[in-house]
């Protein structure tokens, strides 16, 4: 078996370093999402219906208070 050249070798080492170093530096993509505040939106909805289920209760019975 012959010894391999030091052109050969350095080559080699090159291609290795070149490889890690592209391997290195990879891009990385986030995603963020931002919350939702759906909490607010269903306590108004239930405000609005609550308040216009008291209206007609009083309506119908004004003596109730």
């Amino acid at each position: 078996m012959t010894a391999p050249s030091s052109r050969a070798v350095r080559l080699g080492l090159l291609a290795l370093a070149a490889s890690a170093m592209l391997g290195a530096c990879t891009p990385t993509i986030r995603l963020e999402v931002a919350p939702i505040e759906i909490y607010a939106k269903l306590d108004a909805d239930v405000r609005v219906r609550l308040d216009r289920e008291l209206q007609d209760l009083l309506a119908e019975n004004p003596n109730l208070f």
